[in-house]
């Protein structure tokens, strides 16, 4: 079964661990520009974004807990709109070592009851182009495609 718990300050030191190397693997892949650069727009991004870490209010920062193994199998961080009762999911990450196991389409599920019971009608969120895996997760787990996110470089070298 999977629940989530709320992220603690040395949780979210490890999820930025995690997240700032990623997060600017994906600027690199997507946009690119060089990796010190994107690291330094990772952190850059993440430091506005969360200026109180898990605190940060209008930012929800959980733990994906694998209650029958009693341990964290991954991160998630949404944003709720209450007044348009939908949440915008910022970043959804299983740890390596439980993906493939439908640990992630179990973690969606369990957030889209949990969601619908608080009273929310949608979940958003924006997946990397080249990121086969996620959207394989996403579509599986009923999510469709409602656009595109596009991109040009102008001026600069």
């Amino acid at each position: 079964m999977i629940d989530f718990a709320a992220m603690s300050e040395d949780d979210y030191r490890r999820y930025l661990n995690y997240f700032v190397p990623d997060y600017a693997a994906e600027i690199v892949s997507n946009f690119g520009c060089s990796e010190p650069d994107a690291v330094e727009r990772a952190k850059h991004e993440i430091s506005d974004m969360l200026p109180h870490g898990p605190q940060t209010p209008g930012q929800t920062l959980r733990c994906i807990v694998d209650t029958t193994l009693n341990q964290s199998i991954g991160y998630l961080w949404y944003r709720p709109d209450e007044a348009a009762q939908q949440v915008f999911i910022l970043d959804f990450y299983i740890f390596p070592a439980h993906r493939g196991k439908g640990q992630g389409k179990q973690a969606l599920t369990a957030l889209q009851a949990q969601l619908a019971t608080a009273g929310y009608r949608e979940i958003r969120l924006r997946v990397a182009a080249d990121n086969d895996s996620a959207r394989h997760v996403y579509e599986t787990s009923g999510f469709r495609v409602t656009g595109f996110n596009m991109a040009k470089q102008i001026g600069g070298s």
